[in-house]
């Protein structure tokens, strides 16, 4: 098993969105691609309720078999659809993946 997680921190006002209301759409749009993309054996995308100025907005907790299968989910047209999302509204990423 692979687990890959992402968090991120969203600007807030980018293309007339709230940190809040962009996390809610990327939760929408992650979510949905369970069954589209077979290689995810899970996702959740959770929305931050935190308050600290450390805490990120938005983040992404996936599995899949092996890191080919997180590859080939991350090149997947429909991943890349939700990724295009993202350009321009971030403002800090984190990423860890490991083997369980």
């Amino acid at each position: 098993m692979f687990k890959h997680i992402v968090m991120w921190r969203f600007v807030e006002g980018s293309n007339g969105k709230s940190k809040k209301e962009h996390s809610l759409w990327i939760k929408e749009h992650l979510e949905a691609l369970v069954g589209v993309i077979p290689e995810i054996r899970s996702l959740e995308v959770g929305v931050n309720v935190c308050v600290a100025g450390t805490a990120y907005d938005a983040v992404l907790v996936s599995a899949f078999d092996d890191a080919e299968a997180m590859e080939r989910y991350k090149v997947h047209p429909a991943h890349l659809e939700v990724a295009a999302y993202f350009k321009g509204i971030t403002e800090g990423r984190a990423e860890v993946d490991y083997e369980l």
